[in-house]
């Protein structure tokens, strides 16, 4: 028996995390916060989902819409928005921080990619396997520009790597900034051999 549904096709790397740090910076500058996980997850829908699936990188607009609303919005690896307004079943607690840290660290150890907007402090936080891997500020100028950069950075490093050297949430760590407004996470000196053999090549 021969399908007719399309195969769904994956976006380029490093596209939906572009994505996603754009918007979390719109959001973010206006003092808002948000919650996106790209993989799989225990949630529970806090509303009925009358959206139905889309691509996030087709439709940003539609995607910082429904991140606006309370709880988590969740993608697949290849893009595709499946839930939002999701609590995420989480049993982490942190004192002084907010259910939306404690769900993005929870949410980021099964190998996801979490992208987390805080509206304390306007900053856009990656998270990977339960760590801090970079850090957005929201509030340097033009910093938009230096998104593009920001994702190449995880790309050539991987965020796998990145998420093996990176920070616990509560931990003060030691950050390298290699563009405006963004801080990369982890051992300055591991971080500087990989880039170095990175971008040497």
């Amino acid at each position: 028996m021969i399908s007719n549904k399309k195969p769904k096709k994956p976006s380029k790397p490093g596209k939906i995390e572009e994505v996603l740090i754009q918007v979390g910076l719109r959001i973010a500058k206006r003092g808002e916060g948000a919650l996106f996980v790209v993989g799989k997850v225990k949630y529970e829908p806090l509303i009925d989902q009358s959206v139905p699936k889309f691509k996030a990188t087709e439709n940003p607009k539609l995607l910082e819409s429904l991140a606006l609303i309370d709880g988590a919005v969740i993608l697949d690896k290849q893009g595709y928005v499946i839930a939002y307004g999701v609590k995420i079943k989480s049993s982490m607690i942190f004192k002084n921080y907010g259910t939306r840290h404690a769900a993005a660290l929870g949410a980021s150890k099964n190998g996801n990619l979490v992208v987390l907007v805080s509206e304390e402090d306007k900053k856009v936080k990656i998270l990977k396997d339960g760590k801090l891997i970079m850090q957005i500020d929201a509030l340097q100028k033009n910093v938009e520009k230096s998104v593009h950069g920001a994702v190449n950075i995880m790309e050539s490093i991987g965020a796998g790597t990145l998420g093996t050297i990176g920070t616990g949430l509560l931990v003060p760590a030691l950050g390298v900034s290699l563009l405006p407004g963004i801080i990369v996470f982890g051992s300055a000196y591991y971080l500087g051999k990989i880039l170095h053999g990175r971008l040497s090549k």
